[in-house]
């Protein structure tokens, strides 16, 4: 029989709520035909799909990235705004298409209200100037007389929009990315955009462009921006046909911020830099069948990802001490937990496991003992395999565990990731005792490859009455399930 057994005292530090983020981008149909569509019954008066809109709040999505992704690399601003009769349609080289621009700043800033989200606006460093991100945060957050203030308040906002996060360029390194640099001239150029930014707005928080956490160019940014920003970026997505390298790809993040961590702390000492930097990991998720522009990237997720997406979920609050932010890619359509047509729309699997985290998680993150049946990916024979197997071998359970500041609510997040056998666990506690009665919430369905659909929703939510109370109880996770467990604790 498997065991977890839990300290109170044993605390490895605080989740920030900014890890639910997510993320959208002018891509396919993720925003027009997902998040605007003004043509659409569904749609309320001013473009917003009411029904996306609805399917997004019940993911407590705390911080919101726009407007990319690549697109931003090409993007700019000031195209988006005022009438929207006269913005000018453009030529959209990231994703070969077109963007009519009728998707903007202040459309963006009015739906992060309507989501009740923190907007983050990532800057273009590809094609953009460093005039222009300045104007950027005077348009968003100036208060003076000035002229991109005075913009703002011409287009109906008189109150300035305070955001308050802002990405340095999007994947500056890559050779798809217009107007690519090497790491050294990406430092070098940044720190520029910084400055101005910051002198605008000394407010402002700044996201370094990284890469994986793993590379050089993350080496040489984080040396060289170091004085410069609050965050540091990791961009990795995983996924596999091969279910076991589909379900135990997320830890290579767990490689990346264990290396991120180092390299921040190793470049804050030696540049004798005195405010903290961590890490937002601000582009995530499962992605590797629809790669092609043609596609749109509209991933169809099974239930083998739902366990993926969970697993990142339960890294990012071990690491808590590290990632403050992270931001799913994307929210809609486009490798995304809401899937639309013209009708209405359906829940992809991965959609579960992210709601019911953002419901139940505690601020307070606890070291869970792990003790069960372990899988070795030495031996497979895919490419993610060959990527993590030396992180290994990996429990089957894989858990987080978290509790209110007070020590009276507790929450297991646990993923079995045996597609075949449950899992009879023993569920004990140090020093403290359990409540009577509790209700677990399951993420499951008839088979890993099991996917949802406008007909059918083969991956679903399931409730069940658990018999908890005393120092110890026992529980059966279902083979291949997502299973979010809150628990009273006897104060």
């Amino acid at each position: 029989m498997a065991r977890i057994k839990l300290d109170l005292d044993r605390r490895i530090g605080r989740l920030d709520r900014r890890v639910f983020g997510g993320f959208i981008e002018h891509l396919g149909r993720c925003i027009y035909g997902g998040v605007f569509d003004e043509n659409s019954l569904l749609s309320d008066e001013r473009g917003y799909r009411r029904d996306v809109l609805e399917a997004a709040k019940n993911l407590r999505i705390p911080i919101l990235r726009w407007p990319g992704g690549n697109f931003v690399s090409g993007y700019h601003w000031t195209d988006g705004i005022g009438s929207r009769e006269k913005r000018p349609r453009k030529m959209d080289l990231a994703w070969s298409s077109e963007e009519s621009n009728r998707f903007g700043t202040d459309e963006f800033i009015e739906y992060c209200r309507l989501l009740g989200t923190e907007p983050y606006i990532c800057v273009n460093m590809g094609t953009g100037t460093i005039e222009e991100a300045q104007a950027w945060v005077e348009y968003c957050n100036g208060t003076g007389d000035t002229y991109w203030a005075n913009r703002r308040r011409e287009n109906g906002h008189e109150e300035p929009y305070n955001v308050r996060y802002w990405g340095l360029g999007n994947e500056m390194y890559g050779e798809w990315q217009i107007g690519a640099l090497s790491a050294e001239n990406y430092v070098s150029k940044a720190r520029e955009f910084a400055k101005v930014m910051r002198w605008t707005d000394p407010n402002i928080e700044l996201v370094g462009c990284g890469l994986s956490g793993l590379t050089d160019w993350d080496r040489v940014v984080i040396e060289g921006l170091a004085p410069f920003v609050d965050y540091h970026s990791i961009h990795i997505y995983t996924g596999s046909d091969d279910y076991w390298s589909n379900v135990l790809a997320p830890h290579q993040a767990d490689r990346a911020l264990r290396t991120t961590r180092a390299t921040i702390e190793r470049a804050r000492y030696e540049r004798r830099v005195e405010h903290p930097i961590h890490v937002a990991y601000d582009e995530w998720n499962v992605w590797f069948r629809e790669r092609e522009q043609i596609s749109g990237l509209e991933e169809r997720y099974n239930l083998s990802d739902a366990l993926a997406v969970a697993t990142y979920l339960n890294i990012f609050a071990r690491h808590c001490e590290t990632v403050k932010i992270t931001n799913l890619a994307q929210m809609v359509n486009v490798i995304a937990p809401i899937f639309t047509n013209e009708e209405g729309l359906f829940l992809q699997t991965i959609y579960h496991p992210l709601k019911l985290c953002a419901e139940h998680m505690h601020e307070v993150v606890l070291d869970a003992f792990v003790e069960c049946e372990t899988h070795d990916l030495t031996t497979e024979a895919s490419s993610w395999a060959h990527r993590v197997a030396d992180l290994g071998p990996f429990d089957l359970l894989d858990v987080s565990a978290t509790c209110d500041a007070e020590g009276l609510d507790l929450t297991l997040v646990v993923v079995n990731r045996d597609p075949e056998r449950e899992i009879e666990t023993t569920i004990q506690l140090a020093d403290a005792t359990f409540e009577e009665g509790a209700t677990s919430y399951e993420v499951t369905g008839e088979s890993y490859g099991s996917i949802n659909s406008f007909d059918r929703q083969a991956v679903g939510l399931s409730e069940r009455s658990v018999q908890t109370g005393g120092q110890s109880f026992e529980h059966s996770f279902p083979a291949c399930s997502v299973t979010v467990l809150p628990a009273g604790l006897a104060g």
